[in-house]
């Protein structure tokens, strides 16, 4: 199986996943760095790693359409049959995930359906909620949805800061993403009626 990475910024998840894979935690044929931003720190881990980089930049397509063409032109190339979001900022339209149903994973920084959005860890932290985590889930046409794989909790301690909490949250992300991953490439995943078991 190929595992195309798609991220948009740091990559520290992108970094987790490439590290289980050299490990033979996670056994794939290849993997690619598929990136829309091109000063994106994850290229720089990516070359590191010595991981294909796929760059393609929203700015040089006049339409969204024509950007996912060109992004589904390279995995259709590479013969791609997983993608990881991993701090991908830019939304799939539902013409993308139709391309690849059940073959998009995502994983989100709050315990799903709970604070949705690009700042989860914050809004958990604003709200005072005794608990946050994290949610690894298949990605459907609505943001931040689609049928959860794995969850876990994280305590929110009194003393939390929004630094300290990030940094727990990420620890944990970085556990989890390659875990479910390989349950997905040993086909240890099922999904039936918009829920997952797995073996």
């Amino acid at each position: 199986m190929i595992l195309a990475i798609f991220a948009s910024g740091n990559g520290s998840n992108f970094s987790a996943i490439v590290k289980a894979i050299k490990q033979s935690v996670i056994k794939v044929e290849s993997v690619i760095l598929v990136c829309d931003q091109p000063g994106a720190f994850v290229i720089k881990r990516a070359q590191k790693a010595g991981v294909r980089v796929i760059l393609v930049s929203r700015v040089d397509f006049s339409s969204r359409v024509d950007f996912e063409k060109a992004i589904i032109q390279r995995l259709k190339s590479y013969k791609v049959g997983l993608i990881a979001l991993a701090g991908f900022m830019c939304m799939l339209s539902p013409r993308f995930v139709k391309q690849y149903r059940n073959r998009i994973l995502n994983i989100h920084p709050a315990l799903l359906p709970a604070f949705k959005g690009s700042h989860a860890i914050k809004d958990a932290l604003d709200q005072k909620v005794s608990f946050t985590g994290v949610t690894v889930h298949f990605v459907d046409e609505k943001m931040d949805h689609g049928p959860v794989i794995l969850q876990e909790q994280i305590k929110i301690r009194s003393n939390d800061t929004l630094d300290s909490l990030e940094k727990r949250v990420h620890a944990l992300e970085h556990k989890l993403y390659p875990q479910v991953i390989k349950l997905f490439v040993e086909g240890k995943i099922k999904l039936k009626g918009g829920k997952v078991t797995t073996l």
